[in-house]
């Protein structure tokens, strides 16, 4: 691997099972832009039988396809920030409803929920899979426009397997799967940055045998330029390196922390104490940071999200359930968490303490 490259394109092989590197690249231009508002859409939920009364401002809707037996699969299709507009019963049966809500649909899906013949319909689950209700069918009204793609150029890439192969014209297949990530000082994955389509190629200045590419992806935050020095010697040395970012700054951080977490290691023994530091616990973000520091030491995992910290909760990273947590500071957190945005709001202090302790953690609060 060359000690010039920055970042370094992955796809699938040809048997679609594992990644093989297809490019190293030694820079790229117009990586970095604030993301785009996300797009709100409007749905009708179509003959709808609920479990419960519809909350508002949901964090995420789950559509689950029933077959014709009434049985869900369990890959779902997902909206996120949902919003109730309006309920009213439905016109093909009156005990049942129709529900009007607006959301944004999760990006990495397809535009409508895939139904097979004789499908039921779909069963909702919310973000902790609890079940909703179910409706017969869901309708997009007057779908909004898709903002333009964000461009961006790889340059001086040095091309391998099936992308040289294309790029040099000896493939005429399309490549899917790709991922592009930047690297560290030794060569290593430092961040997962997104999934690139290629759209334009040219030989590049740069050297023979090296092409520029222009490629369509979601831009990166601009805070990752300054999160990125932090970590390209490797995991930093010294606690709370996050706490100077804002909460974009500091859930990319956690995506580098999962990228340095060794799952290898072996999990210390259960019913240890460990010390969270919550003076910079502002949001649901440093909450996640402080945890995985105060589990892992300086740079520390241990959860992106809720079922993150579930996941970590049953092993592989670093801590054995049960322990005791002594939450430092926490009223900084109990002051900022869980503020009421339009849609969906981050966890409060107190939703969060009921997590961990549901989980059989011992919280002390200092």
């Amino acid at each position: 691997m060359t000690r010039s490259a920055q970042f370094a394109l992955l796809g699938e092989d040809d048997d679609h099972e594992d990644e093989q590197l297809w490019a190293l690249c030694e820079a790229a231009e117009n990586l970095f832009a604030d993301p785009p508002a996300p797009v709100r859409r409007r749905y009708e939920l179509l003959g709808c039988a609920l479990e419960d009364p519809f909350e508002d401002g949901r964090n995420l809707l789950a559509l689950q396809e029933l077959d014709r037996h009434g049985e869900a699969h369990r890959e779902g299709w997902y909206l996120q920030d949902v919003r109730i507009l309006g309920s009213r019963p439905c016109a093909r049966d009156l005990t049942l409803l129709d529900v009007t809500v607006e959301a944004v649909r999760a990006e990495n899906q397809a535009r409508y929920p895939q139904r097979r013949p004789l499908s039921a319909g779909f069963l909702l689950t919310g973000a902790e899979s609890e079940v909703l209700g179910r409706c017969r069918d869901l309708a997009e009204v007057v779908p909004p426009e898709d903002p333009p793609p964000h461009t961006v150029r790889l340059l001086g890439c040095t091309p391998y397997g099936p992308l040289r192969a294309l790029l040099e014209g000896g493939r005429k297949q399309r490549l899917s799967y790709r991922v592009l990530q930047a690297l560290d000082a030794d060569g290593a994955r430092l961040a997962l940055l997104g999934h690139p389509d290629i759209v334009g190629s040219e030989p590049s200045p740069r050297g023979p045998g090296r092409y520029d590419m222009t490629v369509h992806m979601d831009p990166v935050p601009p805070v990752a330029a300054d999160i990125w020095p932090l970590w390209h010697a490797g995991r930093p040395a010294e606690p709370n390196g996050w706490a100077r970012f804002d909460t974009v700054g500091r859930d990319h951080w956690l995506g580098i922390a999962l990228e340095h977490h060794d799952r290898e290691a072996a999990d210390r023994a259960a019913g240890a104490t460990y010390h969270l530091d919550g003076r910079d616990v502002t949001d649901e973000a440093g909450f996640l940071c402080a945890l995985g520091e105060a589990m892992n030491g300086p740079g520390g995992y241990f959860g992106r999200n809720p079922s993150g910290v579930d996941d970590a909760l049953r092993g592989r990273f670093g801590v054995t359930s049960p322990f005791t947590l002594v939450w430092h500071d926490h009223a900084v957190a109990r002051r900022s968490l869980g503020t009421m945005p339009l849609t969906a709001r981050p966890r409060s202090f107190s939703e969060i303490l009921a997590h961990l302790r549901e989980k059989g953690l011992a919280v002390v609060l200092a």
